[in-house]
């Protein structure tokens, strides 16, 4: 399952991050990493892009990087 299946209002952990190169560290530097734990804030109507609570901030994901972050939820 990916960040972009998860529901509004759900927290969940990643798992581990799919993408590679300068997309992969694009999420990184947000501060999203194995073991991270995302709660889904707000999803737009379109699916993009997703809010989430990452450590306290607020961050927008755009649906094609959520694809990327594999989650346990």
């Amino acid at each position: 399952m990916t960040l972009k299946d998860a529901k509004i209002g759900q927290t969940v952990t990643v798992q581990r991050l799919a993408g590679t190169g300068p997309v992969k560290r694009r999420i990184m530097d947000m501060g999203i990493t194995k073991g991270t734990e995302v709660f889904i804030r707000k999803v737009a109507p379109l699916g993009d892009p997703i809010e989430v609570m990452v450590r306290g901030y607020e961050l927008s994901l755009r649906k094609a990087d959520a694809e990327m972050i594999l989650i346990e939820g």
